[in-house]
């Protein structure tokens, strides 16, 4: 094996192995020789049949438009002789006596077996016209009667006058003393009835004389280089020529190109014989760098950590790598090939893995990604995240399944780790609230337990006297009662604050958890002589909360804002809590009347142990962050419009029909 060189259909970076010596050239053989000289030959001889077989089409298309000129030619003078005939009869019918409604009655009907023939004059000796069929004036027939009056001579056959406007006139004396017969004849009309469809179809035909045309009938335009054949129309018309076109030029066009393709395949069968001669040799090469292509490849995919697993529509595996069957305990061998259920889905949610398969097969081929377990060969189970998209082929068809498999139970222990901490956290923290607020609570508890005292005192004093009145003792007892169970019912309050318990998210009345928050923080707020007030601003629906954890919030807040009210100087008396719908979500706004949030403590107020208050932790406001991002919220902090801060707790609504 050589150096590893560098191939252009290799990926960039990847080393090629080659052969030395595989892409040398071999000398030429003489058999190689033979195609060579036949093609040329064939080449010479086919142009030489076309060469022949061009100048035949040719004689014989110069011989066929020569026959057609011809025939055309007397068909044209049949059909003036015919109109010549009818002027030398009428002549004659004139002189020997026949009526003139005669005469006219013979002229109609000619006229209507040749609409050619336009019209028909008689004229006296003195050149007046005496009959017209069909009536009407008349300036050339008038001219060519006057002149042939003025020689004085009876022609043989009748005189033509000259061609204006495709129409030509021709006359016949009736006698050498009598008038004259006149005829209009149209060039174009005659064209176009006496002229065979076949004729029309493949040539153009024209009478023209020195001047131009005079008459043309063709269905479209004639080429320049058209072959064409010219004929004397003299006589009948002096000085005329009939002319016919064929309407396009000899088509050499398709003899050339044929030669022409027959060479272009001549020097491609040559060219391809040397081309097969290089690939032959080369084929061998390119598979070597085929096999090391693929090596490097499959080396490469061995190398990666995430799991790589190919399928096809029908869900059986159709490729796995190294880290996959790392990942479930099998091999390749037992994996490649496998049908549905897979040996290592787990058997506790094998229905849901089956459905999640069954609308990969019938959805749309777009990426997806979900988390779901896997139980491994030694019977362990895993967490992992599976990352599927769409197969394509090289025809763009969707042809399965490529996914990528990644193990995450270590980050979900993580996560779970993490959570527990932060609940931990969040109990030290109302634990902490519990510390600062138990004077208070403390006073809470006395007024009870005061009245309690005062309740029983004051019943054993109904007890000593001789007649003691039962009524007043049983409303002793009962008020002493009420005491009691407000007692308890702080000591629960305080309990279910403070105790150890995973988040239960239900669905929870904003309005009740306020109300509390505001009972348990209204002793603080008395004593800074702070007024608590609620607003509840329409109708507030339900969120899936912690009612613990969300009370804890408030009870943070709303205590921030009272101590801030009496640490620093205020701009009022009330701390006001707003609930409020907004879109899919419900706001709670805790707005305090204290000194506001400088710049510099801003940026950083959510982060670990950072207070505004002097004997501060500085956790519980990142403690309720935390909260309220577990129940996907957020909180916010604002200045108060004339002094003091806003902080806004965002919980979103759940939607109708999703899962809580």
């Amino acid at each position: 094996m050589s150096k590893p060189s560098h191939s252009s259909s290799a990926p960039a970076g990847a080393e090629v192995w080659t052969v030395p010596g595989l892409l040398g050239a071999r000398k030429p053989d003489v058999l190689a020789l033979i195609p060579l000289v036949a093609i040329v030959a064939l080449v010479a001889l086919v142009g030489a049949l076309l060469y022949v077989v061009a100048q035949s089409d040719a004689a014989r298309a110069r011989a066929k438009l020569a026959t057609d000129a011809l025939w055309v030619e007397q068909t044209l003078r049949f059909q003036m002789s015919v109109d010549e005939d009818l002027l030398v009869r009428l002549a004659l019918d004139a002189s020997a006596g026949t009526p003139q409604e005669a005469l006219s009655a013979r002229a109609r009907l000619h006229l209507a077996a040749n609409p050619e023939t336009l019209g028909l004059r008689w004229y006296d000796a003195t050149g007046q016209l005496v009959a017209a069929v069909p009536e009407g004036p008349g300036l050339a027939e008038e001219a060519l009667a006057k002149q042939v009056l003025a020689s004085g001579a009876l022609p043989a056959r009748p005189v033509y006058g000259p061609v204006r406007k495709g129409l030509v006139t021709l006359a016949e004396r009736v006698s050498s003393s009598g008038g004259v017969v006149v005829a209009t004849i149209s060039l174009p009309m005659m064209l176009e009835r006496h002229l065979p469809w076949w004729i029309a179809e493949q040539y153009g035909v024209r009478i023209s004389d020195t001047s131009g045309v005079l008459a043309e009938r063709a269905r479209r335009a004639v080429a320049e280089a058209a072959p064409r054949h010219g004929i004397s129309f003299d006589p009948p018309l002096a000085g005329t020529t009939l002319e016919i076109m064929a309407y396009d030029a000899p088509d050499t066009f398709g003899s050339t190109a044929l030669l022409a393709a027959i060479g272009a395949l001549s020097v491609f069968a040559v060219l391809a014989l040397a081309v097969l001669h290089r690939n032959a040799v080369r084929r061998r090469s390119a598979e070597e760098r085929l096999r090391a292509e693929m090596a490097f490849r499959r080396a490469m995919e061995e190398s990666l950590t995430v799991g790589m697993r190919a399928k096809d529509l029908s869900g059986r595996i159709l490729y796995v790598n190294g880290a996959f069957c790392k990942l479930v305990g099998l091999s390749a061998e037992e994996l490649v090939g496998r049908a549905q259920p897979m040996p290592y889905w787990a058997p506790d949610i094998l229905e849901e893995t089956l459905a999640r398969q069954r609308q990969l097969i019938e959805g749309q081929p777009v990426p997806q990604a979900f988390e779901t377990r896997f139980r491994r060969s030694d019977g362990s189970e895993i967490e992992v995240q599976v990352y599927e998209a769409p197969l394509i082929d090289a025809g763009g068809k969707h042809r399965g399944w490529m996914g990528s498999v990644i193990d995450i139970t270590q980050a979900k222990q993580a996560a779970r780790l993490a959570r527990a901490q932060d609940e931990s956290l969040a109990r030290t923290g109302r634990l902490v609230t519990l510390g600062e607020m138990a004077s208070t609570l403390a006073h809470e508890l006395n007024q009870p337990l005061a009245a309690i005292a005062s309740y029983a005192a004051g019943g054993l004093n109904l007890f000593d006297q001789p007649e003691p009145n039962l009524g007043m003792l049983r409303q002793a007892f009962e008020k002493m009662g009420a005491q009691a169970r407000r007692a308890g019912l702080i000591i629960r309050r305080v309990q279910d604050f403070v105790k150890k318990r995973t988040p239960q998210l239900a669905a929870l009345d904003l309005s009740e958890v306020l109300a509390e928050a505001l009972s348990i923080t209204a002793p603080a707020a008395r004593e800074h002589r702070v007024k608590l007030a609620s607003l509840i601003e329409g109708r507030i629906p339900e969120v899936q909360a912690d009612r613990i954890l969300i009370e804890q919030v408030l009870v943070n807040l709303i205590r921030n804002g009272v101590e801030a009210m009496a640490e620093g100087p205020r701009t009022g008396y009330d701390l006001t809590v707003r609930v409020a719908r907004a879109g899919a979500s419900v706001t709670i706004e805790v707005m305090d009347r204290g000194p506001g949030i400088s710049d510099a403590v801003a940026a950083s107020l959510f982060d670990p142990f950072t207070s505004t208050k002097s004997e501060g932790m500085g956790m519980g406001l990142n403690i309720c962050r935390s909260i309220i991002e577990l129940h996907h919220g957020s909180l916010s902090h604002g200045p108060r419009a004339g002094g003091g801060t806003i902080f806004t707790v965002t919980l979103p609504v759940p939607q109708e029909g999703a899962p809580a």
